[in-house]
């Protein structure tokens, strides 16, 4: 097994970041069927983030980033998925004026490290029930191809759950 050094991925991290900034590929979030959704890696993993402090969501990225290390961050070893419901969802908004959340100062580069983690074949799923009862236009989501609409992300959670995903909640 190899040896993937911090340095050399963050270093790796920066450059997928600036060459997706260059060329973004933009696309509208798809809704997922929860009946779609299936483990088709003997590693997969759910990381529940329904919460909305900064510092927590950096946390997280960060545990996501180590647990991809131990596989070498190879998408066939490993299967990472982000639930995002509640104040977890304002991370993934590009406009967050007319929402809880309105006020609230995100660093940015939160969000490009999510970017540099969906390389590695992580996506993230956002509930439709968190953007309805909060009156949120769907449309202030950001456009990356890896964010896809669910239901609901708590149901989303125990299906993947019962599909054989593991549950891991930072902080």
């Amino acid at each position: 097994m190899t040896t993937t050094s911090r340095r050399n991925f963050l270093g790796g991290l920066a450059i997928s970041g600036a060459t997706l900034a260059a060329s973004k590929l933009e696309a509208n979030p798809v809704n997922l069927d929860l009946a779609a959704l299936k483990k088709d890696t003997d590693v997969a993993c759910v990381y529940h983030c329904d919460f909305g402090d900064p510092q927590r969501f950096g946390q997280m990225l960060t545990n996501i980033n180590n647990h991809l290390s131990v596989y070498e961050f190879d998408t066939m070893k490993v299967k990472i998925v982000i639930v995002a419901h509640g104040a977890g969802l304002k991370f993934f908004l590009e406009d967050r004026s007319g929402t809880a959340w309105e006020k609230d100062v995100i660093d940015e580069d939160l969000y490009k490290r999510v970017v540099g983690l969906s390389k590695f074949g992580v996506e993230t799923y956002l509930c439709q029930i968190t953007y309805k009862r909060q009156n949120i236009d769907m449309n202030k989501t950001r456009k990356d191809a890896f964010l896809k609409y669910v239901p609901s992300g708590v149901a989303t959670v125990a299906e993947l759950q019962t599909k054989g995903f593991a549950y891991l909640k930072s902080g």
